[in-house]
Order: structure tokens, then sequence, then C-alpha cells
């Protein structure tokens, strides 16, 4: 499976979300207004009466997973070279910047030494995401990252959440799953998605959220490679690539 492709030139990722603001009474302009649509098609089909159903408010802490009412505070990369796993990630409260700094690595990169993307739901969440946040915070979308206009059989990215579906559509696998059942060290030891927005905004500890997404594309990685039938990459094998 995967043997015609070369491992190294895959860039791995995956991302952060939190929502645009801690609570949903900070919202603002007309946000407050907009999210209390995007609830009500959330709730939509919530068991029991209508007086049951969860507020705007309450729901809330889902936002950051929708581009329009979240932002990404983190982007971890990784790519092997010559046995070594090499991670670096791009983090911070100035999403413009880390974004800005992202896009410009991969477009310096794309072509030469990467040439296909990886993430775990990187097709319905990470790539899509990304692309949207660039272009709400101005920043040009780099050219492998981009589809549009692109046909099928031009699209480089690759997703192991697609991959391990074999045409099951509707089946949703959870990379803490996947590495379970390949045997893979769980990415999910300490914190998991639902923790992070309360670890950004509350806790203000963005090197753990930092770590939580390393493990991820650690995890991801690995997955890739048993894919190939290969062995997984060992702690001495990582290397971190700190500015």
């Amino acid at each position: 499976m995967l043997d015609n492709i070369n491992i190294d030139t895959i860039l791995f990722l995956d991302i952060e979300t939190v929502p645009m603001v801690r609570t949903y009474d900070e919202l603002p302009g007309p946000f407050k207004g907009l999210w209390d649509k995007k609830a009500g098609i959330l709730t939509r089909n919530t068991r029991g009466s209508e007086e049951n159903a969860p507020t705007p408010g309450e729901v809330f802490e889902r936002a950051g997973i929708y581009a329009e009412f979240g932002k990404i505070v983190c982007i971890s990369t990784g790519i092997l070279r010559n046995g070594t796993l090499w991670i670096k990630s791009f983090a911070g409260d100035d999403e413009k910047q880390l974004l800005t700094e992202f896009a410009e690595m991969l477009t310096k990169a794309a072509g030469k030494k990467v040439q296909y993307l990886c993430a775990h739901n990187g097709k319905e969440f990470d790539y899509p995401y990304m692309i949207r946040r660039m272009l709400i915070m101005g920043v040009p979308v780099p050219s492998i990252l981009d589809l549009s206009m692109k046909k099928p059989w031009e699209v480089n990215h690759f997703d192991t959440m697609e991959l391990w579906k074999f045409g099951d559509f509707k089946n949703y696998t959870s990379l803490e799953l996947l590495a379970a059942v390949f045997n893979i060290p769980t990415p999910k030891d300490d914190i998991h998605g639902s923790d992070v927005a309360g670890v950004y905004y509350d806790e203000k500890d963005l090197p753990r959220i930092i770590r939580y997404c390393q493990k991820d594309v650690i995890t991801i990685v690995n997955l890739f490679l048993k894919f190939q039938f290969k062995e997984i990459v060992t702690d001495e094998q990582i290397q971190f690539i700190v500015d």
C-alpha cells in the first residue's frame, strides 16, 4: 500500500483551533446574531422540546471548528529526512503572523523538498480551514494548498482517515483509535481537542497546545509508515526545530 510514494516528499501537519473569543457574550459586532443562526442549525435535531434545546451560548464551545467563528493558534509540521523526523510548529496569538510564516515555508518547500501534504481528516478539516483563515487574514494561499481550478489528479493531499476508509464514506475513525489499532503511542495522553480552548484562554498555556499538536503529527507520520508496512519512528529519531 502506497509503495510508490516516497515518504520523504510528504509534509505532515496538524492544526489546533479555538473560538475567536472565549465566550459567547464576547462575540463582536454581528457575530453574535450570526452564531445564533448557526447554533440553531446545530441544535435543530436535538431531542425533546425547544425549551430543552441548548442555547447558542451553551454550544459556543464548538465554534472553534468553524473557520468563520474560530482561529488557528498552532500549526505543527513534520518531515522525514534520512531517518530523522523534523518537527516544526508555527504558533501564537497573532494568527496572521503564524499563517504568514507557515505559508512562506510551504511556498519555499513545495516542489523541492515537499510534493505532498498529509493530515488526518485533513480534506474535511485542516486543509479547508487553513485556506479559509488565510483568505480571511489576507495571507496568499500557497499553490500546494490551494485546490481551486485543480483537477482531482493534480491535488497532492493525503488524508490518513480517507486512506483508512477504503471507499467506506460513512465511516469516521479517530486518530486516537487508529493509534491503538496499530499499536502506535497515543497522542491523547495529556489533553484532547475539546480541551484546547480552555488551555488557550484560561490556562494561557500555548506550549502545552504545541506539544499536543506535535504529538498528533508524529502519530500521523507513524500511521502512514504503518500503511507502508514500515517501522514507526522512535523518540530518538525525532528532532524539534525551535527558532
